[in-house]
């Protein structure tokens, strides 16, 4: 299940809640991953150089909510004011590999970052998924530009020999603010439809559907009916279209579209696609826009997908798992095991996380698989963490086997209790019996005072 967010927050700082923009309260199963696509995230300079250096307010907001939950930070790329970022159940992440990360400039004649696509690529399980955030130019007369910027943004090349080419991957989203407007009809005949809920009357004046009636490299994509509001534009804080003098033209310019590698190779054969062949489905469950956010002039949109996978993956590279009792009052052993074809590196480690980590980065400690090693044989191998490096106050813990090579996590333990420090406990309550049996005589040789 893969929950799919596109935003343009007007450079503002995060809401308060995004409970129902990440539908937390669904009563529906948990979603498996979130990717998160924003534009015009603030990116004047002071605040584009700090978030080089630290993660920008937004990705910090978003693993503050979803870190709790489960989800750790799998990848995110910047670019000026686009962010996009992908979180996963920690279930999937040995499963999740050739991660890699893209942008592209076209603002300016492609000298500044302002407009553009930022791209993340894997291997889900084998299959190769893309996920493509844009943000487009911008006014009515622009339908050209904004086609021929997207055209560009299709021919980036990931580095890496064996990387697919965009339109190579099995399955490609593509999403954003695309700027896209209604043409033709008049904003009081535009207005009246959206009052009157007639959204089907302005669908085939909307230039990004008659763009795929004539550009082939568009016909593939596929989008879930427009059935909520025009997103764009709105006074702050409300959910009125434009009041200013400009008066902009309401439209759907916040859009999240789909294209399947398999279906589009199917299309230009003849006769009936078995189902044995289809390795992989993607089905829309909800094509939503979300109107009591107010903090930008458009309302953010989020589409709730299927992902059936025939997996090409069924084990992961590495195995591992804690040995016996962890405290902190001892050395702690782990065992790992990993499968014949994993090419290891001495560059391997093995984190100790929390099990609300936030990305591969914030672990509590970590080994070293080569230099902490302790013992090998062909099944298994130990390293040691030292007892200075566990936490004294115990919880709950998991392990993830880190590959230099492969730049991601290939091995996850189940989480795990770790012993809070007896010792550390001890002391903590004889200090606290010591402070307690002082008081009286402190008191006692004050009144004699």
């Amino acid at each position: 299940r893969l929950h799919l967010v596109t935003w343009n927050v007007g450079t503002a700082s995060p809401p308060p809640d995004v409970t129902s923009l990440l539908q937390l309260n669904s009563q529906s199963p948990t979603m498996d991953m979130y990717v998160i696509g924003l534009q015009e995230v603030n990116s004047r300079i002071t605040n584009f150089l700090s978030d080089l250096a630290f993660d920008d307010p937004w990705s910090i907001f978003f693993m503050t909510v979803l870190s709790p939950l489960g989800y750790i930070k799998l990848s995110s790329v910047r670019m000026q004011g686009l962010l996009l970022l992908v979180f996963v159940k920690h279930v999937h992440l040995p499963f999740i590999r050739d991660i890699h990360t893209l942008y592209i400039r076209t603002g300016l004649y492609g000298y500044w970052g302002n407009k553009g696509g930022v791209t993340v690529r894997m291997s889900l399980y084998g299959h190769a998924i893309c996920f493509m955030n844009c943000h487009l130019p911008a006014h009515m007369e622009n339908t050209e530009q904004r086609l021929d910027d997207f055209e560009k943004i299709l021919e980036m090349q990931f580095e890496g020999e064996s990387i697919p080419s965009t339109l190579d991957h099995d399955v490609l989203f593509w999403f954003g603010d695309l700027n896209f407007r209604i043409a033709d009809y008049g904003i009081h005949f535009v207005r009246e439809s959206i009052n009157n809920k007639r959204y089907n009357l302005l669908w085939e004046k909307d230039q990004l559907n008659m763009a795929k009636k004539k550009e082939a490299f568009l016909q593939d994509f596929i989008e879930g009916p427009l059935q909520f509001k025009p997103t764009y534009k709105f006074d702050l804080y409300s959910d009125v279209y434009d009041t200013s003098e400009k008066k902009r033209k309401p439209a759907w310019t916040d859009r999240i579209l789909w294209r399947v590698k398999n279906l589009c190779q199917h299309a230009s054969k003849e006769g009936e696609f078995s189902e044995e062949e289809q390795t992989i489905s993607v089905t829309l469950n909800n094509y939503i826009s979300h109107m009591s956010y107010g903090i930008s002039d458009h309302k953010p949109v989020t589409g709730t997908f299927g992902l059936e996978l025939k997996p090409l993956l069924l084990d992961p590279l590495v195995t591992l798992s804690p040995e016996g009792e962890w405290s902190a009052e001892h050395d702690v052993l782990i065992s790992y095991s990993a499968v014949p074809e994993f090419s290891s590196s001495a560059w391997d480690w093995i984190g100790l996380f929390k099990v609300s980590f936030r990305h591969v980065n914030d672990y509590v400690t970590y080994a070293w698989v080569e230099d902490d090693e302790i013992s090998s044989n062909k099944d298994s191998k130990q390293v040691y963490m030292s007892a200075a490096e566990i936490p004294d106050t115990g919880g709950e813990f998991l392990l993830g086997y880190y590959s230099n090579n492969m730049q991601s996590i290939v091995g996850i333990s189940q989480p795990f209790q770790i012993q809070p420090n007896r010792t550390l406990i001890e002391k903590d309550l004889t200090q606290e019996e010591n402070s307690w049996m002082q008081k009286p005589d402190n008191l006692e040789s004050r009144d004699e005072f």
